[in-house]
């Protein structure tokens, strides 16, 4: 670990398990803001801003100021903001996603927008969907916060931002830029909010196909632990390899 100065971590099966804290994450967390490292808590999951991901945490444990943590709704206000500034967008999602736009004045609107913006929301309407088709039938740029197609929810998987974002392609013959891991962007936009560079920063993450990857295309150091949905086995499967591979976060020395 020597050269470390910056974590990126995973949320979902490296410091979370649905509602349940990872054992251990709570006193990796503190020991960062203990010493002061500079760290970032990464999402794809655009549902929600920061500020309710924090009160959400810190109802299961997890102590994390809302500056620390990223979402794909946040790096996909960023891109847009800097492809087409003030711009119009047709949403689909939930207040993660529109508070990001907002606050980047961006309008929402259903009139002649210039992008069609797909995130994560429990309330998919198949009369907003079949609008947002339209649009992107008649020019609209297509973008989608990230590529997940399922999540976790209440009582079992749920289909995710990919899923729906796959549906729309179908229709349209066009696919979406996806802003969220695997993309490379997520993790440059993080580097740039902690004025990071990529060799003094480390992934922490539990999926070698999203996690891993994007923090290896990134040119960052990557630990993948077993407390989501990878094994120690299946890392083999892959044609690339993690830097660590360790147990859990409880195991990472800072």
């Amino acid at each position: 670990m020597e050269g470390v100065k910056n974590y990126l971590s995973d949320m979902d099966g490296v410091l979370v398990r649905g509602s349940t804290i990872v054992p251990g994450a709570a006193e990796f967390v503190k020991r960062l803001r203990d010493q002061e490292i500079p760290f970032l808590i990464l999402t794809n999951n655009s549902q929600y801003t920061p500020r309710d991901l924090q009160v959400r945490l810190a109802y299961i444990g997890l102590d994390v100021p809302k500056e620390s943590i990223f979402t794909s709704a946040l790096a996909t206000a960023q891109f847009l903001h800097s492809q087409r500034p003030s711009g119009r967008a047709y949403v689909i999602g939930e207040s993660g996603l529109t508070t990001a736009l907002h606050d980047i004045d961006y309008i929402i609107t259903d009139q002649d927008p210039e992008y069609v913006v797909i995130g994560e929301t429990t309330t998919y309407s198949f009369q907003r969907i079949t609008q947002a088709i339209r649009f992107i039938m008649n020019g609209a740029r297509f973008i989608a916060t990230n590529p997940d197609p399922m999540g976790p929810g209440e009582g079992g998987t749920v289909p995710a931002t990919g899923a729906v974002a796959a549906l729309i392609s179908a229709a349209t013959g066009i696919k979406p830029y996806y802003i969220g891991k695997p993309n490379p962007l997520m993790m440059r936009t993080a580097l740039r909010k902690l004025n990071a560079h990529s060799e003094e920063t480390v992934m922490i993450g539990d999926r070698m196909d999203t996690d891993m990857i994007s923090g290896i295309e990134s040119g960052l150091r990557t630990i993948l632990v077993l407390t989501g949905v990878t094994s120690r086995e299946q890392v083999e499967r892959f044609p690339y390899r993690p830097t660590w591979i360790r147990d859990s976060v409880a195991d990472i020395e800072i």
